[in-house]
């Protein structure tokens, strides 16, 4: 799995004109799948997420996790992270799974996040074309592959 991080002021996720996800405080997590993906890959990034120190404290060092300061969480799946450009200039998605796999994964990532979380995580939906607004604070802005653990 491939993740964007992203840290917010505010964002929100809109299809055909309806809003299906707004936060305040918090992370913007855009999903990428493969089949190569697992429960595995989803728990290490599940304790990654939550423990991600890139919020500031009182002293405003990025010393605390989403949870420290009580902020929420949009997940969006976005298969474009895995994009090969190696040849030509149009993209090759050959990478990214197709919806019967990615669609359970994505669903058992947010729920797992959830879980760990503590509170509802808020989403896009699935293969939608949506709209995401959002307002990167910092801006903090952090890639992890869980195929290279970084």
């Amino acid at each position: 799995m491939r993740l964007v991080i992203q840290r917010v002021s505010e964002a929100s996720v809109t299809v055909d004109g309806q809003k299906t996800a707004d936060i305040q405080k918090g992370l913007l997590i855009l999903v990428g799948i493969e089949d190569a993906d697992s429960q595995e890959d989803i728990d290490w990034l599940v304790g990654k997420i939550v423990k991600l120190r890139i919020f500031g404290d009182e002293n405003d060092v990025m010393n605390c996790s989403v949870q420290d300061v009580d902020g929420e969480i949009i997940v969006v799946s976005q298969f474009t992270l895995h994009a090969s450009t190696k040849k030509g200039n149009r993209p090759s998605y050959i990478k990214a799974s197709k919806p019967d796999f990615a669609i359970p994964m994505y669903e058992a990532f947010v729920k797992s996040l959830e879980k760990d979380f503590g509170k509802k995580v808020q989403t896009g939906i699935f293969g939608a074309d949506m709209k995401v607004l959002l307002l990167n604070d910092g801006p903090v802005t952090i890639i992890i592959d869980s195929k290279n653990k970084e």
